[in-house]
């Protein structure tokens, strides 16, 4: 009878679901005594587990649940263990059940998510199969909720038939060291069933293919005329729009260039700039995303160490930025194309192409050749706020796998608006407000520049932003011209780049009544390595790890709190390319070997996991022998005047063989008043500095990052003057890029 309802199901699921089920081979593997766990998605969950497992386990439901009319049918089936979460007694009835050598099945979030991701996780599932000794059988749902049976109706792009996934993990144990108290016993194996649920809801994600693969298959799931991209023209652009004018692009593009090859852009945050991108992920060219705030040598060396021959820009921009200078300079060394310039050149055929092509663009996509997902897609440029900049290759893989890592945390969804005024150019704001977006089914407004501090609050009220990405330095500025209500729509805050200071943090809590959450990542990681959350944050780290990321801390001689961190994950990018390595990919690697990258911060990994950093490895000063952290200083500062801005730099000494220098903003700022601070609030006499410097703005990167480079060259040629001033007459003043310094002018596209 069991076996017929069970045929029978399968064969409806297969038909109307196209059900999938991947790694059946684990269910064996798991032993009699185990207990299956489950992200709850939608309301076919059971029937769909009752169908495809080989056996018919206990499933174990909340009360409540069980109590409900529209389940009785369904559960006349199956063998139904009742408990409830908060009770002791219920608990123990289950362990024993277990020990049984039963096996049974539970979802650990006890209710079906609301959000698209993981709700929080019960200790209960997580005390039962440690105390019982059973294996953890991980088990993926995708897809069911997006199917009317779910709760995300409201919350998201719903689909009558949408293929459903189930994907059954190598089984685990939880394993608890000896002496722990029963109250910390609970809470880490909570946190050992939580990261496990992380990474069950990881690997439904194949990240295994290409950015635009994901793109159109995202188009697909969501809509191909669902609303993808705005900018400050207004011009919106559909998923359809934006394939149709990405392959008008390409086949101009295609004429001029070659397969793999290396390809330049200059844009702002406009339209155009994700067009241009789409066209070159079409015809298998890598785009290569130019800073062009960055000055012309720092352009001209990012060109000659990514063998960039040709860079595509719009004239308007250029005028508009006033970068004609640089285009001159540029000229000479690689062919400037206008996007402007293909207007005349574009045909009704060639229209007529795109559109066909754009209502179907995974099938000319296949026709074109796929690259291997292994290959790279996009070539971005360290910040220069530490040197010469490099080429940072990522793959196709490597992006994909950040955006599996991010959106068990982050649901993008098709009723979210994310607001992206983080240049492109820099891989937070292109991944993190771009390509994930996109992939999530959600709109992107496109700003081109994160400066204008009374413009964005506005434009984020107006467009109902509900995700907004950021920098602390942004986020600051931002709060000062901030009406109290301007962020009231926003679902997430998120902060990365650089530390997010506590006065920040705080200001947003008290006027928004908004928890900004903390990330930490860099470049060559795609970018995210660890984030905070809703569910699993902790004040002062920058979260845990995202899923599939491994991570140790390298000795460094002197500092003995911390080390270097050094990681390891599919984001990991697939190699720098040097200034001297004649386009050669040097793949990252330690004395663990290859694979692993040192992300050159001094971090601390606390008990639970949770990452500390401490600074920059270059960014600590040695005195007399002693490591001393910049960070730390410029903590010092901020908790002495909160409302400035400060920075510490570290500059050559004859006596104790380097000093530390204080640049603020703070005209009241003396050293015997962060003295006085320093001993309140038990800082040692080793983090005050030997000279405080006030300026009238602190130099910062177009990315937000404070600019070290130019700051340093200040402080050593104010110290041969010895003013204690530096004027803004000596070049200290805030770095605007280009054309974004009167917030009334937005750079057009036209495209």
């Amino acid at each position: 009878m069991i076996s017929a309802i069970k045929f029978l199901l399968r064969c409806l699921f297969k038909l109307l679901y196209r059900v999938e089920v991947m790694g059946m081979e684990n269910y064996h593997k798991a032993g009699k005594r185990t207990l299956m766990v489950a992200n709850h998605t939608s309301l076919l969950d059971g029937i769909l587990l009752y169908a495809w497992l080989p056996e018919t386990p206990t499933f174990a439901i909340n009360t409540e649940i069980a109590s409900k009319k529209s389940f009785q049918f369904f559960l006349k089936f199956v063998d139904l263990f009742e408990m409830d979460h908060t009770s002791p007694l219920s608990l123990k009835s289950m362990i024993k059940f277990i020990k049984q050598d039963r096996k049974a099945v539970i979802f650990p979030e006890g209710r079906i998510t609301v959000t698209g991701t993981l709700m929080k996780i019960y200790e209960g599932p997580a005390l039962i199969a440690e105390k019982a000794d059973a294996m953890i059988l991980p088990i993926a749902i995708d897809g069911a909720h997006m199917s009317p049976f779910s709760y995300l109706k409201d919350r998201g792009h719903i689909k009558r038939f949408p293929k459903i996934r189930i994907k059954l993990l190598p089984p685990e144990k939880i394993a608890l060291p000896e002496g722990l108290s029963s109250h910390d016993k609970r809470k880490l194996a909570a946190n050992k069933l939580q990261q496990l649920m992380f990474n069950l809801q990881f690997s439904t994600f194949g990240f295994h293919k290409t950015l635009l693969t994901a793109v159109c298959e995202a188009s697909d799931q969501y809509g191909k005329n669902l609303t993808v991209l705005e900018d400050t023209n207004n011009v919106e652009l559909t998923y359809k729009q934006l394939f149709t004018r990405a392959f008008i692009l390409a086949s101009k593009i295609e004429k001029q260039t070659v397969s793999a090859e290396h390809v330049g852009i200059m844009l702002p945050n406009v339209n155009a700039i994700a067009v241009t991108f789409m066209a070159l992920q079409y015809i298998g060219r890598i785009p290569a995303m130019l800073n062009f705030s960055a000055g012309t040598q720092n352009i001209l060396k990012a060109c000659e160490t990514a063998k960039i021959k040709t860079v595509y820009t719009s004239r308007l921009f250029i005028e508009k930025a006033g970068l004609t200078e640089l285009i001159s300079d540029l000229q000479y060394h690689v062919n400037i194309v206008y996007l402007e310039d293909f207007r005349e050149q574009i045909s009704l055929l060639d229209k007529l192409s795109g559109l066909i092509k754009g209502r179907n663009p995974l099938k000319y996509y296949r026709q074109k050749g796929i690259p291997d997902s292994e290959s790279p897609a996009v070539i971005l440029f360290t910040s220069g706020s530490e040197g010469t900049p490099k080429g940072v290759v990522l793959s196709h893989e490597n992006i994909l796998a950040n955006f599996a890592q991010i959106k068990i945390h982050i649901g993008f969804k098709p009723t979210d608006v994310v607001f992206t005024c983080l240049p492109l150019f820099h891989s937070f704001g292109l991944n993190a407000g771009f390509i994930m977006p996109l992939l999530g089914g959600s709109k992107v407004y496109l700003y081109p520049t994160p400066l204008h501090y009374r413009v964005i609050p506005q434009l984020v009220y107006e467009k109902n932003a509900t995700i907004f990405f950021g920098t602390n330095t942004f986020f600051k500025g931002y709060a000062k011209h901030a009406h109290p209500y301007d962020f009231n729509n926003l679902r997430y805050v998120v902060a990365g780049a650089e530390k997010l200071r506590e006065d920040t943090r705080q200001l947003y809590m008290e006027k928004f009544g908004i928890r900004i959450l903390e990330g930490y990542g860099v470049t060559e990681t795609s970018p995210v390595i660890s984030v905070n959350t809703p569910i699993v944050s902790k004040t002062g780290s920058v979260g845990l790890p995202v899923p599939a990321i491994e991570a140790y801390l390298k000795p460094v001689e002197g500092i003995e709190q911390g080390g270097r961190l050094v990681v390891k994950g599919p984001n990991i990018m697939m190699g720098y390319l040097l200034h001297d390595s004649d386009g050669k990919i040097i793949p990252p690697s330690s004395e663990r070997g290859e694979g692993w990258h040192d992300t050159g911060d001094i971090a601390e990994i606390d008990e639970e996991g949770y990452i500390s950093i401490l600074g920059r490895a270059k960014r600590f000063a040695k005195l007399g022998g002693e490591m001393v952290s910049l960070t730390v200083v410029e903590e010092l500062a901020t908790q002495t005047w909160p409302d400035t801005n400060h920075a510490a730099v570290a500059i050559p000494d004859d006596r104790k063989g380097e000093k530390i220098i204080l640049v603020t903003d703070n005209h009241e700022a003396s050293k015997k008043t962060m003295q006085k601070s320093a001993r309140n609030l038990k800082y040692g006499e080793i983090h005050i500095p030997a000279k405080i410097l006030l300026a009238e703005e602190l130099p910062v990167l177009g990315t937000g990052k404070t600019d070290y480079i130019a700051l340093t060259k200040m402080v050593l040629d104010e110290e041969k003057e010895g003013s204690g001033w530096i004027k803004k007459m000596g070049g200290l003043v805030k770095k605007t890029p280009p054309g974004h310094d009167n917030p009334d002018t937005p750079v057009e596209d036209k495209m």
